[in-house]
């Protein structure tokens, strides 16, 4: 048996009723010249197996099940506008429409969106009233890219922001998110770009801005506004990054940050589309890489926060391994002597010569221009 008790797992069925279509990759577009036509990447099979893997898998002893619900309309404006929130409900009224490339708001989508923030919120009450360490908001639609008034990348409302938002109000002083999703976590950054009481980090593919619905680019520069200056890090990492390579951000510049920042809650959020066989990203983790992962975050919270941390799902596109990278995770912050589940996949030589000069260049950066690195 590993340190911690276990993971409280929040969930609801009804978010599985987000439906987002089929066509081309995640355009919903039929070019008339293909006989089979792929589901959108963010599909309901992609967390049906993680729900699945939970309850059946090794893991499954380790696991408590609790039942999400939905979200008020009063909660999301803790990160959103009234504007925004008004523009979802009059969209869903009107029976759906594609806000930004890619994020379909269908029939069932807003209600979906609510369990998912709801859920989450949920699952981070459970943790402020004293009542576990380890909660897991496994929940879609994703959020992560969901700005204050703003849809993006397949993402409505920001259930880790109002997660964040909700342990403010609450009494916490300072919260500290580690978002390990493939693609900037740039909805959170934004919504608290001007907070000293936040310090946001992601690691990221360097994939730059994708239009009007993602502005930033997930650069080193995009360090913080006002009072928040120095408290968002971005951790840009090249293609093909891998696990080592990853393991070393972490020790080199993820850990050192939240040390001298001191959360008193961490919240992890966890993509699983930086694996190897991802189709929506390049940076080949694989299950070890996220088991250390789990391991380094099970270590922070350990010293920091006494233990407490929300996961929250965010993407992951490869149906089977998706769900194998989340087990893995969950190994890692369970703290667990040995792995409970072999590699079905295997992987690629992992090489982290260029990663690691990447990083140090970042590091560099850091211990020039963010406060909290001063006189280290």
């Amino acid at each position: 048996m590993g340190d911690a008790n276990g993971v409280e797992v929040f969930w609801h069925e009804g978010m599985l009723k987000h439906d987002t279509g089929n066509g081309v990759f995640d355009t919903g577009m039929d070019p008339g010249f293909l006989d089979v036509l792929d589901k959108h990447p963010e599909n309901s099979d992609r967390i049906r197996n993680i729900v699945s893997i939970l309850k059946r898998g090794p893991i499954s002893s380790y696991v408590s099940w609790n039942l999400g619900r939905l979200a008020l309309i009063p909660q999301l404006l803790s990160f959103h506008t009234r504007e925004y929130i008004n523009e979802l409900v009059e969209a869903d009224k009107e029976g759906g429409k594609m806000l930004c490339g890619g994020t379909f708001l269908n029939p069932g989508s807003w209600d979906a969106a609510l369990l998912a923030a709801g859920t989450t919120l949920s699952a981070m009450k459970h943790l402020l009233d004293g009542h576990g360490k380890v909660s897991y908001a496994l929940v879609r639609p994703p959020g992560h890219h969901a700005q204050p008034s703003q849809a993006d990348g397949y993402c409505f409302l920001n259930n880790a922001g109002l997660a964040v938002q909700l342990a403010l109000d609450s009494g916490c002083k300072k919260v500290a998110v580690i978002d390990i999703d493939v693609h900037y976590g740039n909805g959170t950054a934004e919504g608290f770009f001007r907070s000293n009481k936040v310090l946001t980090i992601s690691l990221h593919m360097n994939h730059g801005s994708w239009g009007p619905s993602h502005p930033q680019s997930g650069s080193v520069d995009e360090l913080g506004d006002g009072e928040g200056y120095g408290y968002n890090l971005n951790i840009p990492l090249p293609n093909g990054t891998g696990d080592k390579g990853y393991v070393y951000a972490f020790n080199e510049l993820v850990v050192p940050s939240i040390e001298k920042f001191g959360p008193d809650m961490i919240v992890l959020v966890a993509g699983q589309d930086s694996s190897a066989f991802d189709p929506n990203g390049r940076q080949c983790l694989t299950m070890e890489g996220y088991r250390e992962i789990g391991r380094i975050v099970h270590l922070l919270a350990a010293r920091n926060s006494d233990g407490r941390l929300l996961i929250v799902q965010e993407g992951g596109y490869h149906v089977t391994y998706s769900a194998y990278c989340l087990h893995a995770t969950l190994e890692g912050i369970l703290n667990l002597p040995k792995p409970l589940l072999p590699d079905p996949i295997g992987y690629y030589p992992d090489d982290e010569t260029f990663p690691v000069k990447v990083i140090e260049t970042i590091k560099s950066y850091q211990k020039d221009k963010v406060p909290l690195w001063r006189n280290s």
